[in-house]
């Protein structure tokens, strides 16, 4: 069965002034897979998703989402996608159920803010503050409202960052239901390791480029068959796997 395409890039460029952050990209994101897009700092990364997101002008080539394109009608790209917004973005004299109802407000939709919060195990914080919440509580809540719209797909910048173990390894568990929900997800991120466990595809990105796109399996299996090995033996399980076995995967949270 033929894959649908959710999003399609072809040849994006972008320029500031004499310098080019993104060079010809092409990809493309199936509907309903975890999508990762990788790169070191400054390979154009954030640049690529801001303008898939509407955030940022392109200077030349395509961009379709959900066969809309970008050039003809952002506003309908708008209303099928949630974007993470960062801390900076959220009121803070507000409770968790206020900014719900404020963010479903702005989007025209009817939301159970319980039901959201809960599914993101944060039910018994509905009461409480944004800036009263744990590392890991605000980035579970700041993945919940990217839902409020029922977005076709969302985008995930970075999402464990400075995350614990627990924390992380219960973000994944939630990015994955939200994918298996039916909801395409794309993420960056510079944990090789997070990307290897939750992208079911993924592009890296050097210097403006696309340099690979597979599956993370493949991409590895590549790599090997080229003669590479590594200088330090392979075990089956690494110091994380050790701290999470140890100490539980159940959340810590003040």
């Amino acid at each position: 069965m033929e894959k649908r395409t959710m999003i399609a890039v072809k040849d994006l460029v972008k320029q500031y002034g004499d310098f080019t952050a993104v060079k010809g990209i092409s990809f493309e994101v199936f509907e309903g897979e975890i999508f990762g897009l990788l790169g070191p700092n400054g390979a154009g990364k954030s640049t690529t998703l801001e303008i898939i997101e509407t955030l940022r002008q392109k200077t030349s080539g395509e961009v379709w989402v959900d066969g809309i394109n970008l050039d003809e009608n952002p506003e309908a790209i708008k209303k099928i996608i949630g974007v993470q917004l960062q801390s900076s973005g959220y009121y803070p004299g507000l409770n968790l159920v206020e900014l719900i109802k404020m963010f479903a407000g702005l989007y025209n939709q009817q939301v159970d803010p319980k039901a959201l919060l809960r599914l993101f195990n944060l039910e018994d914080k509905a009461n409480a503050r944004y800036k009263a919440l744990s590392g890991g509580q605000k980035q579970r809540f700041s993945i919940a409202t990217t839902l409020i719209n029922k977005p076709k797909v969302i985008f995930l910048d970075e999402p464990t960052t400075g995350l614990d173990p627990q924390a992380r390894r219960n973000l994944w568990d939630l990015i994955q239901q939200v994918r298996d929900q039916g909801t395409t997800v794309v993420i960056t991120t510079h944990y090789m390791d997070e990307a290897e466990f939750l992208c079911d595809r993924c592009a890296i990105v050097d210097s403006g480029r696309v340099i690979a796109v597979d599956s993370p399996d493949a991409l590895i299996d590549n790599l090997v068959a080229s003669g590479f090995e590594r200088k330090k033996e392979v075990k089956k399980a690494n110091l994380e796997d050790v701290f999470i076995h140890l100490t539980g995967k159940d959340l810590r949270e003040a």
